[in-house]
């Protein structure tokens, strides 16, 4: 999926104005450069004159700041170094991380989302990506995923 549309879907589905996104962002490291002006044409649709990509880094820092945004900073925690690449499996797993979801949770937002999953298929999506019943996230399934959580967090 486009960086672009995970930072437009979790903005949406948190109800977060583009300051606090920022802000998000700026908790694991607070030398990121990532301005407002930034933010808003990361957030503007496709095919916008004005709007520019938004980079694994920031999507990494974005995601690493839901975390401590949801459950605080673990000042025990060793500082980690930021993602190269975000993949679909990554926002998976920061975004269960952030949320504190159990395989339960997961099933049950893939339900309300139509997209129901089976415990291998979800299982297989937070392994190594070296191990044989690794999978990769598709574009669908993580749209679907958002689609859920949205539904949960905010009501609908």
């Amino acid at each position: 999926m486009i960086n672009n549309d995970v930072l437009r879907s979790i903005r949406y589905m948190l109800d977060l104005s583009d300051i606090k996104v920022v802000e998000i962002a700026k908790l694991p490291n607070p030398e990121l450069r990532l301005s407002l002006d930034d933010l808003k044409s990361m957030l503007v649709k496709e095919g916008d004159e004005y709007r520019v990509e938004c980079s694994d880094a920031v999507l990494a820092h974005f995601l690493d700041g839901l975390i401590i945004h949801q459950r605080g900073r673990d000042e025990r925690m060793p500082v980690r170094a930021v993602e190269k690449r975000v993949t679909n499996n990554v926002v998976m797993k920061k975004l269960r991380v952030a949320f504190e979801l159990k395989d339960e949770d997961m099933h049950q937002i893939f339900a309300d989302a139509d997209f129901p999953v089976t415990k291998p298929e979800l299982s297989a999506l937070f392994r190594q990506p070296g191990h044989k019943h690794y999978r990769d996230c598709g574009d669908q399934m993580l749209r679907n995923f958002l689609k859920g959580l949205t539904t949960r967090l905010r009501g609908e």
